[in-house]
């Protein structure tokens, strides 16, 4: 090490949540424990991270120092017009002065210049987390409960809202949530479908009303980038994960192409919506939010990152540990810790992933990737392990980091 360069070992502790496992913050608190006890000189920066589903509206209040407010509001099944269950969530708000520039400027809400921003997350209330993988079923999930969470922020005072779609269990082209703000679904015969679900679109014959005029301006963080219909729609790439049957997709797709037709003709907009990059994300809400309420897309993790103000967390650091539940080709598709290793390659900074299950190699000699679980050990089994699988694997690696190799130094 050169004369006078600085023995001060910094690293960034930035995970991803490990879906059905540990949050984003568990992660990072889990693997900054470790260090602190066996590396008691290091610094260590934690920054938990989010891709829009859970956990984005804690870690993105939590950051700004803003307040949550909680809310009850319908869970994503229902049985006729009621709820199956209802979900304890919580709204977040934060002033928008208190963010840093780069994340104000990619909301874009310089046009208003809003003082408070509601932070809303799908994923609390119609999410796959909030049902068990039995209880997935696309034709009988709503977005019903989102829309009550935007109602509800615009009642409390918001001047803007952030949406994070990330994780949701439903695929009804946001009419639910559109339903809850104020549009009307109806058969022939003028009664009232509320919420149209799915298995009751044959049943509409047309649309009526328009979403309250009081609905905030919106920005929904997406990384998705998927039309709404068609084979690289919404429902045939993510219909199958949220209970969609192979041979039942050309029926949804259609029902879904003649209602996206209905409230594209209300609202006197052009079908060309539905093709619209990013359109299909969390089952199309991003569709209907767009038409009937003005929403516009922002990309998800860059807007993360600049509230989380990372690239200067990486300039101080010079180690990442980052990770997620799976790490595998579409965690370098420009979100999460894949975005992050990126940025960590291009300022040279060594970075090591750590996952429950391995299926990509890293695309830099500074990155190392590593799978916590045993590859015999089931999912169910992994699952429960997962926060000491995490605790060990850093452990491991930091038995064997080589400190006389100045690769956690800073010179």
């Amino acid at each position: 090490m050169a004369a006078g360069a600085s023995t001060t070992r910094r690293v960034l502790v930035a995970f991803d949540k490990f879906k059905g496992a540990l949050t984003a913050r568990e992660a990072c608190d889990t693997a900054a424990g470790v260090l602190r006890r066996h590396r008691p000189d290091w610094e260590v920066d934690c920054a938990p991270l989010s891709d829009g589903g859970d956990g984005f509206c804690r870690i993105l209040t939590d950051e700004a120092h803003g307040s949550f407010e909680p809310v009850l509001a319908s869970g994503p099944l229902f049985h006729g017009a009621q709820p199956t269950r209802h979900v304890q969530a919580e709204l977040g708000f934060v002033d928008v002065a208190r963010l840093p520039l780069g994340a104000r400027q990619r909301l874009r809400l310089h046009e208003t210049a809003p003082a408070r921003l509601a932070i809303v997350e799908m994923a609390s209330v119609n999410g796959l987390s909030t049902i068990s993988k039995e209880q997935r079923d696309v034709w009988c999930a709503s977005s019903y409960g989102t829309g009550e969470l935007l109602r509800v922020a615009s009642q409390r005072g918001a001047q803007a809202v952030l949406l994070g779609v990330g994780g949701s269990a439903t695929s009804d082209l946001g009419l639910g949530a559109l339903c809850a703000l104020g549009l009307r679904f109806e058969t022939a015969a003028g009664v009232e479908l509320r919420p149209p679900l799915p298995a009751l679109w044959p049943r509409v014959a047309r649309v009526r009303g328009e979403v309250a005029s009081e609905l905030l301006p919106l920005r929904i963080a997406c990384d998705v980038h998927n039309p709404l219909l068609g084979p690289n729609g919404a429902a045939s790439v993510y219909g199958p994960q949220k209970g969609l049957k192979a041979e039942d997709w050309p029926r949804f797709d259609r029902e879904a192409l003649r209602m996206a037709e209905l409230v594209c003709g209300q609202l006197g907009l052009e079908l060309a919506l539905t093709e619209v990059p990013g359109s299909g994300a969390a089952g199309g809400i991003a569709f209907g939010l767009m038409a009937a309420a003005h929403a516009r897309l922002v990309p998800g993790f860059p807007l993360v990152s600049d509230w989380l103000d990372l690239d200067a967390r990486l300039a101080r650091a010079n180690c990442v540990l980052t990770g997620e539940g799976r790490f595998d080709a579409s965690s370098w598709a420009g979100k999460g810790p894949g975005a992050l290793v990126e940025s960590a390659s291009r300022l040279g900074r060594r970075c090591v992933v750590f996952a429950g299950s391995v299926a990509t190699e890293p695309p830099a000699a500074e990155c190392q990737v590593i799978a916590i679980s045993p590859a015999a050990l089931p999912l169910d089994a992994a699952l429960v392990d997962t926060q000491r699988n995490l605790a060990r694997a850093v452990e491991s690696w930091l038995d064997g980091v080589d400190l006389r190799s100045g690769g956690v130094e800073v010179n």
